[in-house]
């Protein structure tokens, strides 16, 4: 549960410093266009191409998962693979013990 709320933190981080981009982009692009340099085609273009990029770059993906998962690490959880690495020596080791309690009681 609280590594559910986490990851929706982390998600609202990304959505939210996203958003405050995207607000700036617009706010300079209509400085440029009241100052005459950029058409106002020209600023909804560059700001649609800046969005499109931000919101849908694999970069800003591949970023925000390693954060994620060095956030995670920070706080001790382990990672999926190791948890089926843990279960997987569990298995061994139960094998083992039930091995031996077989050979005992022959």
């Amino acid at each position: 549960m609280e590594q559910d709320n986490l990851l929706r933190q982390l998600l609202l981080l990304g959505i939210g410093a996203t958003s405050l981009v995207v607000d700036k982009v617009r706010e300079v692009s209509d400085e440029w266009v009241q100052n005459g340099r950029l058409r106002p085609d020209q600023a909804t273009a560059f700001i649609n191409e800046l969005v499109g990029r931000l919101t849908q770059g694999t970069d800003w993906e591949n970023r925000l998962r390693r954060q994620m998962r060095d956030t995670l690490r920070e706080l001790g959880i382990a990672s999926q693979s190791e948890v089926d690495e843990l279960r997987g020596r569990i298995d061994r080791l139960e094998r083992q013990v039930r091995d031996l309690e077989n050979r005992l009681w022959r």
